[in-house]
């Protein structure tokens, strides 16, 4: 017979099934699979864990049909968990939530509840959990006439059920009231919790989260409290690594905050992990450590609980399971015949979201925003497909020079010690960031904060030259960290362990994209940015949070980690000028990951000539031989580019990948401003260039015509530029594989106008253009201004920043 007083500490599986909305949030998750149930069976057996409680919401029986039996094939799924349980000397407990529809007075619905428990109870299982969490107080007119309170109903159908299972060792219940942020108006004073402490058996257990439903830290006074209130002894349902609140976050970290000692006011302590199956390696291993430390400290002997300690260990652990093969979902199925892409978290892409969204032909129009159109082939779909340099894939060939300083990530491999500490720093626990995510925010906040020392009209330079070099030192550090962060980007899309690969990869692509905004607008800051005495504005009045360790904590209280969405790529996001613009971030990762390392950084003139090739290169593909009259070599980089480059060159970025430029984005701040500068020098250094030498008998005459292009005055009305002064284009080879640098690379272009001041932003559409149009949609760009009103065929979308 099994022990009543025995301290139950494992874990909870309760993740989501995508997308279902649950008190107000919608949760993500995957459902985990036999095989890897199997597997955390094995490392709670390992470390020493001995429960399991059973309410995975994708088994629909759990919660929402709760009425309904399982089916003959259900059935056997079940009893071969329980069974595996027990093998493992593991405890099974079987969790029930009818909490949402239970009518407490029905004897229909109560006779419901005990066939369903007597089914499980005949597959093996002998503990059971009654959940009535995340429900509306209010009751039906039946249970109102018989029960004098919401309270004392659930503790008369928790008490009939308790007997009627005959009383088993653990039987669990967890209130309404689960928390302290909950209870009303306090845990001491909470007539719910009172009326549950008083009337419930005294062999039934009570689940408590602490004083939040996500506690940064439990305490033995508040534990004692609870204790008091209920008359036993709470059974904790720990939530420090459950991350189904927030789609961009996952925690690695270690478990912390809970001092063994606590042991001696708990009834037990119940792990809900990630969604993630495989990110649950450290959370679970240190939690082991943590019970034996409790365990041993209760038989006398000293072994003290160190976070850190316990990491570094389950760390060296955590190595040797990233070097094996493993495929997702723990499925054993041939490695060489199948690249497993990723799953996400997120809903796959639809077909704008894996393209560039971009124009097939450029526009005549120089400042309208134009990239291409791809899709990936087969051999692409590999992470290690090599890019070609513009000129490789005009002529289709296969140099082997690599960038410099820059080398392929060739073939799957482990991932290095450093790189799984830099992956568990940068996603490490709800309330505290890892080191090198505190290093990395703490770099961008004093940069942003001090970038009036390397501002293009201030002083910094001359009158506090330490100053400058302490900013060109520190982005100097935080430039570094955002290349670590490529980095292991790649390494996990190489990973050999596309388990982990298939798990933790939406998560650091999803920073990977943050942080390359992030490193080009760092990168743009000197020598471009206007400091606050311009006429401008400043953009930094645009910040409402932000530089924190962690952003909960700015509201001067203990707030709930789902306050501040995003984790450290929410809050990089957040130290930028267009952070509150959610759309520019928030996307689903590609079918197919690329390992590929991409930078975005600001135009340097050198850059010229690759970018001319690249937009001939684009143009004649899109027109063939229509303009073969036009033999100048610049013609068409002059015409898309040349006058954005020449004038106004600061608000010009750069998209390249280990062999080359593949992309730019390039902005205007003020178009009123540019036309007056481009009509005073371009255009006249344009007629001198192009009709000096007719090129062949017919060659005057096409250059002649096509030169008119740069005659053409842009007649864009008032009321457009005073709302959108700013104008943008876009330009991008169609041999990116992931198409989100294309996003990223006009987000950065988007930061450096909203930094200078710039209030919106617009760009030029073709209207049968349905992926770029599709493409802008997507980054909150609307439809403004149509061509019946202009000279033009093109539409004008534009957006606020």
């Amino acid at each position: 017979m099994e022990r009543r007083d025995e301290f139950l500490c494992g874990v909870v599986e309760e993740c989501a099934v995508d997308g279902e909305k649950v008190e107000g949030f919608c949760f993500y998750g995957r459902p985990w699979s036999m095989e890897q149930r199997k597997v955390l069976f094995q490392w709670m057996q390992r470390w020493g864990l001995n429960t399991y409680l059973y309410g995975p919401k994708d088994d629909l029986k759990h919660r929402l049909l709760w009425r309904e039996v399982y089916s003959a094939e259900e059935e056997a799924q079940l009893k071969a968990l329980v069974c595996e349980a027990e093998s493992r000397g593991l405890r099974f407990v079987y969790a029930l939530s009818p909490g949402q529809d239970i009518v407490f007075s029905s004897s229909s619905d109560l006779t419901l509840l005990k066939r369903k428990l007597r089914q499980v109870a005949e597959l093996g299982c002998q503990a059971f959990a009654i959940l009535f969490d995340d429900i509306d107080h209010s009751m039906c007119q039946a249970d109102t006439e018989a029960f004098s309170s919401f309270a004392h109903a659930q503790v008369s159908v928790a008490n009939e059920i308790f007997r009627f299972l005959g009383e088993p060792p653990v039987f669990l219940f967890c209130p309404t009231e689960y928390c302290g942020s909950l209870c009303s108006p306090s845990v001491s004073k909470s007539p719910y919790l009172l009326t549950v402490g008083e009337d419930l058996l005294p062999g039934i257990s009570v689940i408590w989260t602490g004083s939040k439903v996500i506690s940064r830290e439990l305490s033995a006074d508040s534990l004692m409290e609870v204790q008091s209130v209920l008359q036993r002894p709470p059974l904790v349902w720990d939530n420090l690594h459950a991350n189904d609140y927030d789609s961009r976050r996952v925690f690695l970290g270690p478990f912390k905050g809970r001092p063994p000692g606590l042991r001696a006011h708990l009834r037990g302590l119940l792990l809900n992990p990630n969604c993630e199956f495989e990110a649950n390696y450290i959370p679970l291993h240190t939690l082991g450590t943590w019970h034996k430390a409790g365990k041993e400290d209760r038989e006398g002997e000293e072994h003290q609980y160190c976070p850190d300690q316990a990491l570094s260990a389950a760390l060296q652990d955590w190595m040797d399971e990233l070097s094996q093969p493993l495929q997702p979902g723990r499925q054993i199925r041939p490695t060489e015949h199948r690249s497993s892409g990723p799953s996400s978290k997120h809903k796959p892409s639809d077909s704008s979201d894996n393209q560039h969204g971009a124009q097939s032909k450029p526009s005549s129009t120089a400042g309208a925003c134009s990239a291409q159109s791809h899709k990936p082939s087969a051999a692409r779909k590999e992470t290690v497909t090599r890019p070609l340099r513009s000129e490789e894939r005009a002529h289709g060939g296969h140099s082997q020079e690599k960038a410099p300083g820059k080398g392929l990530c060739a073939g799957k491999g482990p991932l290095s010690e450093a790189q799984v500490r830099l992956l568990v720093g940068l996603y490490y626990l709800p309330h505290e960031h890892g080191p090198p995510a505190q290093s990395l925010l703490q770099d961008l906040t004093w940069l942003k904060a001090n970038c009036h020392y390397v501002s293009v009209n201030g002083n910094g330079k001359k009158t506090q030259p330490q100053k400058v070099e302490e900013w060109r030192a520190r982005a100097g550090r935080f430039l570094a960290a955002c290349d670590e962060i490529a980095v292991l980007h790649g390494c996990v899309v190489n990973s050999v362990n596309r388990a982990v690969l298939y798990d933790l990869y939406p998560y650091v692509w999803d920073l990977r994209n943050t942080i390359l905004v992030a490193k080009a607008f760092i990168s743009w800051l000197e020598g471009r940015v206007m400091s606050e005495s311009s006429s401008l504005g400043s953009w930094k009045n645009c910040f409402h949070w932000c530089g924190a360790s962690s952003g909960a904590e700015l509201l001067g209280v203990e707030a709930e980690p789902w306050v501040f969405k995003g984790g450290l790529s929410g809050e990089v996001q957040m130290l930028l000028p267009v952070g509150t613009s959610s759309e520019l971030f928030s996307h689903p990762p590609p079918l197919f990951p690329t390992s590929r390392l991409y930078n975005i950084r600001p135009f340097q003139h050198k850059d010229k000539v690759e970018l001319y090739r690249m937009v001939r290169q684009l143009h004649q593909r899109a027109r063939g031989a229509q303009d073969s009259a036009v033999v100048h070599p610049d013609f068409i980089g002059d015409r898309c580019l040349g006058a954005s480059l020449a004038l106004c060159p600061e608000y010009s970025f750069v998209l390249e990948d280990e062999l080359g430029v593949c992309g730019c984005a390039v902005g205007i701040l003020d178009v009123r401003s540019f036309a007056k500068r481009c009509q005073a020098s371009w255009l006249p250094a344009m007629r001198d260039k192009y009709l000096v030498r007719p090129h062949g008998s017919n060659g005057h005459t096409a250059t002649k015509e096509a030169l008119q292009s740069f005659l053409e005055e842009q007649d864009y009305p008032d009321s457009l530029l005073y709302h959108f002064p700013s104008q943008l284009r876009l330009e991008a080879l169609p041999e990116l594989v992931d198409c989100s640098v294309s996003r990223s690379l006009l987000t950065s272009l988007l930061t450096a106008l909203k930094a200078n001041g710039s209030q919106g932003v617009f760009c030029e559409v073709q209207p049968t253009d349905r992926l770029r149009l599709e493409f802008l949609t997507k980054l909150g760009f609307l439809e403004i201004l149509r061509g019946e009103a202009r000279s033009t065929e093109g539409l004008v979308l534009g957006r606020l920043l």
